[in-house]
């Protein structure tokens, strides 16, 4: 059990390595292309990679026996979630936005906390999420009102995802799911695309920037998620989440010339402390349960 808990882990953290990196790569593609137009193309090279990957023509057969209402909702909130966290990403600075987004799942796994010694975990992770986003930004050109309210919508559906991937998963149709949500994202954002920026999503002059932020925002973490999902619980997985505006930070520090100020860095420290806290307790419970 300790063994499938750290493996777990390491998907996570893959996981979000290759989103941060991802959205890092999509806020320079930014510049040619609006943020809408670049989730669709992500989406639609993304279904095609998963399909690819886990030959999910064969999930055909048993499509009609499926529970598709949360199948449906799994997949509104990942559609939704990327297309509002890419908005804001177009407004706010890296850092910030997946900070505001963050809110959405550490709010989950305070919903989720069944002992009092959970609280310091997700209290630090709350401490660390404070100090990470530069609210002294918040009265300059560098903030957006709107962008702020993408990030928070975004996090709204980024627990949805994990309440309705939790659910999703006990299906047992392994990584098909993810076929089937990313599929269905892609085929309703199509013709919402087409009609608001058509010459950009024929363009192929794109297509390779997008095809490898699909597999590095959508093929990779969202795989690597389903797979976490099986062995944590809501608040392991929500609390692990806080690594993500570190990530974000120091992603967008490499890749795109945002600075770390000191309180930040205090940031990281707080945010991988708790990570580290639940993580051990969380083994440690598990071992107990197996004793």
């Amino acid at each position: 059990m300790q063994h499938s808990q750290l493996l777990a882990v390491m998907f996570m953290l893959l996981s979000m390595v290759s989103y941060q990196i991802s959205a890092s790569f999509a806020k320079q593609l930014f510049t040619v292309l609006d943020p809408l137009s670049v989730t669709i193309l992500r989406l639609c090279f993304a279904s095609i990679i998963v399909c690819l990957m886990f030959r999910s023509w064969h999930i055909l057969k048993r499509l009609s026996v499926l529970k598709w209402r949360d199948l449906l909702c799994y997949s509104a909130a990942l559609c939704v979630m990327n297309v509002l966290f890419y908005m804001s990403l177009g407004k706010l600075p890296q850092g910030i936005a997946v900070g505001l987004e963050f809110i959405g799942p550490l709010g989950l796994a305070l919903l989720s906390i069944q002992r009092r010694s959970d609280y310091i975990w997700v209290l630090l992770a709350i401490l660390g999420i404070a100090l990470m986003v530069p609210w002294g930004q918040a009265s300059s050109d560098q903030f957006s009102i709107f962008g702020a309210a993408c990030a928070l919508g975004a996090g709204l559906c980024w627990a949805f995802y994990i309440y309705f991937g939790q659910r999703v998963v006990h299906q047992n149709i392994g990584m098909h799911a993810l076929t089937i949500a990313i599929s269905l994202s892609a085929l309703s954002l199509l013709p919402i695309g087409l009609y608001n920026n058509a010459a950009a999503l024929i363009d192929t002059q794109y297509w390779g920037k997008a095809l490898a932020i699909a597999v590095l925002a959508t093929a990779i973490p969202y795989a690597l998620d389903l797979k976490a999902l099986k062995v944590l619980n809501k608040l392991s997985y929500g609390t692990l989440s806080s690594l993500a505006p570190a990530l974000a930070a120091l992603t967008g520090f490499l890749l795109l010339g945002e600075k770390i100020g000191g309180l930040q860095w205090i940031a990281l420290l707080c945010v991988m402390t708790a990570s580290i806290g639940v993580t051990m307790r969380s083994a440690k419970q598990k071992q107990t349960e197996t004793s």
